[in-house]
C-alpha cells in the first residue's frame, strides 16, 4: 500500500514537473518568438560588410591618409587584425548564447548588470552619432544632383523612408541591406580593378600630377612621411572605419541557424573588410601622391575619369548614396535590437520591448527616427568640417564596446574552465594571448585619442557620457535590472564514446 502510494506520489510529482517544464518551455517560446529568425548567412554577411564599409572608406580614408601617409596601410592591417579578434570573441559568445541584445547581455551575464547597462547604452550612443553623420552625408550627396533643394528635406525624407522599412519584417530588412551592400562591394571591386588597370597599362589618372605606379608609395617622403606619430594619429579614423562590424553579433537573435550562420559570417567578413580597405587605399596611393589625395576632389571619381568614363561623378555619387543608406539602415537595426535587449534586462523602459505583428521592436525604430530628427537641427548649426570630431567620439564609443566584448569573453572562458562546462563549438583562436594583446591595443587607441588635440575632446565627451550612465544606473535601475542576465547555454555536449565492452554490458 505504501509502495503504491509512493508510486502515486512519484507519478504526481513527475507530472507536476512535466507540467511546469511545459509551461516554462511555452514561456520560453513566447519570449524567443518575439523576434523572428528570418536572417540567413547571405543577409548577415552583407549586413556586417555594409555597416563597416561606408563613410569611413569613402570620406574618412582621405583624413587617415593625410595623417599617416602610405603607413596608413599598416594601420588598417593592425586595426583589422584586432577587429578580427573582437569578432571571434563575439562569435564564440553568440554561438553559445544566440540572444537579442547580444554583447549588452553578455556583459551583464559575465561582468555584472552595471557593465551590461553601460555597454548597451554606449553602443546605442555610438549608433546615434554615426547615424547622424551618415544622414548628414546623405543630404550632401543628394545636393550634388539637386542643389536647389534644402538639405533638411532630404534628411526628413530618408528618415521616414528607412524607419518605415525597419518596421517591416526582419527578412525584408535583411534583403534590402544585402542589395545595398552588394552595390557598395561591386563599386569597390570596380575601383580596385580600374586602378590596377591604370597602373598596369600606364593610363594617366584624372587630375594626377605624376605618373601612376607603385613607386608613389615610397617617393613622397617614404612609407612613414609623418613618422611613427602619424601612424598612431591615424588610428582615430582607422578604427572609426571598422566601427559597426559588431552588428554581426546582434543578428544572432534573429538568425535562422546561429550555429551555422554566425561562424561563416565571422570568419569571412573581417578579412574581406580588411582586404577592401588595404587594396583600395593601396591602389589610390599608387595612382596619386598621398599628400594630394582629398585635395583635388574625390580620388574615387578620378579613378573612373582616368578610365575615360564621362559619367564618373554621377556613378560615384550613386554609390556613396547607397553606402549612406546602407549605413543608416544598419545603425537603426543595431541600436534598436540592443534597446530591445536592454528592455528585457530592466535597463531600458519596458516600451522598447514591445514588438509588432511582424516581430519587430517598433518603439526602438521610433526612438532612432527621433534621434535622427535631432540631426536635422544639428545640420543647421554644426559646420561641415567636424568629421574628425564626430569620428573620434564614435571611435571612443566603438572601442569601449569592443573592450567590453573582450572582457566578457575572458570572463566566460574563465567560467567555462572553472565549472568544467562543455567546450565552445566556435572557440576564439590563440586564447588567451590574442585576447590580452587585443585589449592592450584597444587601450592604446583610447590613449591616442587623448594624445592629439583634434581628438582629445572625444575623451571628455566619453567621460561625461560614462558618468551620466553611472548616475542613471544608480537612480533608475531597480529590481531585476540589478541582477545578472540569465542566458541559456546552447552548447551541444560532446558525445560520450563508450567501449565495445561497455556496450556489451548494457
Amino acid at each position: 500500500m505504501q509502495q503504491a502510494a509512493a508510486t502515486q506520489d512519484t507519478a504526481s510529482h513527475d507530472a507536476s514537473q512535466a507540467e511546469h517544464a511545459t509551461e516554462s518551455t511555452a514561456v520560453g517560446r513566447v519570449l524567443q518568438g518575439t523576434l523572428n529568425r528570418g536572417l540567413n548567412v547571405r543577409h548577415i554577411r552583407f549586413m556586417a560588410l555594409g555597416s563597416a564599409i561606408g563613410t569611413g572608406l569613402f570620406y574618412g580614408s582621405a583624413s587617415a591618409i593625410q595623417k599617416a601617409g602610405p603607413a596608413v596601410l599598416l594601420a588598417y592591417i593592425i586595426g583589422g587584425a584586432a577587429v578580427f579578434m573582437v569578432m571571434r570573441a563575439l562569435g564564440e559568445m553568440a554561438v553559445r548564447h544566440p540572444v537579442s541584445g547580444s554583447f549588452g547581455q553578455y556583459a551583464s551575464r559575465y561582468l555584472g548588470p552595471l557593465a551590461g547597462f553601460v555597454t548597451g547604452w554606449t553602443y546605442v550612443f555610438e549608433m546615434a552619432i554615426v547615424a547622424i553623420a551618415d544622414v548628414t552625408a546623405f543630404s550632401i550627396y543628394m545636393g550634388f544632383w539637386f542643389p536647389e533643394v534644402d538639405r533638411w528635406i532630404w534628411i526628413l525624407a530618408i528618415i521616414f523612408f528607412l524607419a518605415a522599412l525597419n518596421l517591416l519584417s526582419v527578412k525584408v530588412f535583411g534583403e534590402l541591406e544585402f542589395w545595398f551592400s552588394l552595390i557598395k562591394v561591386a563599386a569597390i571591386v570596380a575601383m580596385i580593378a580600374g586602378g590596377a588597370a591604370i597602373i598596369t597599362f600606364g593610363f594617366q589618372a584624372g587630375g594626377s600630377t605624376v605618373a601612376p605606379g607603385l613607386g608613389n608609395l615610397v617617393e613622397h617622403g617614404g612609407i612613414f612621411p609623418n613618422g611613427f606619430e602619424g601612424l598612431l594619429a591615424s588610428f582615430a579614423v582607422v578604427m572609426f572605419a571598422f566601427g559597426g562590424i559588431e552588428t554581426l553579433g546582434i543578428t544572432a537573435g534573429e538568425a535562422a541557424d546561429p550555429k551555422k550562420v554566425i561562424p561563416k559570417a565571422v570568419n569571412t567578413v573581417p578579412v574581406r573588410v580588411l582586404l577592401f580597405y588595404v587594396l583600395t587605399l593601396g591602389v589610390l596611393m599608387s595612382l596619386f601622391p598621398w599628400n594630394e589625395i582629398g585635395t583635388n576632389g574625390s580620388p574615387f571619381v578620378q579613378i573612373f575619369s582616368g578610365l575615360g568614363i564621362p559619367a564618373a561623378p554621377h556613378i560615384l555619387n550613386a554609390v556613396v548614396i547607397t553606402a549612406a543608406l546602407s549605413a543608416i539602415n544598419s545603425d537603426i537595426f543595431g541600436a534598436g535590437r540592443i534597446l530591445f535587449g536592454l528592455s528585457g534586462q530592466g535597463h531600458a523602459p519596458a516600451v522598447f520591448g514591445k514588438v509588432s505583428r511582424h516581430g519587430v521592436p517598433w518603439m526602438t525604430v521610433v526612438m532612432m527616427a527621433g534621434i535622427l530628427l535631432v540631426g536635422v537641427v544639428l545640420n543647421a548649426v554644426i559646420p561641415e568640417g567636424v568629421f574628425i570630431l564626430i569620428a573620434s567620439i564614435a571611435t571612443f564609443a566603438t572601442v569601449w564596446v569592443w573592450v567590453m566584448i573582450l572582457a566578457s569573453h575572458v570572463a566566460m572562458k574563465r567560467e567555462i574552465a572553472r565549472k568544467g562546462l562543455p567546450a565552445s563549438e566556435f572557440p576564439s583562436p590563440w586564447w588567451p594571448a590574442a585576447s590580452v594583446v587585443t585589449i592592450a591595443f584597444m587601450a592604446l587607441v583610447i590613449g591616442v585619442l587623448g594624445a592629439f588635440e583634434d581628438t582629445r575632446v572625444a575623451l571628455y565627451v566619453g567621460a561625461v557620457w560614462l558618468g551620466l550612465l553611472l548616475l542613471a544606473y544608480r537612480l533608475w535601475v531597480k529590481g531585476n535590472g540589478r541582477r545578472r542576465a540569465e542566458l541559456v547555454d546552447e552548447t551541444s555536449p560532446l558525445p560520450v564514446v563508450t567501449s565495445r565492452a561497455q556496450r556489451s554490458l548494457t
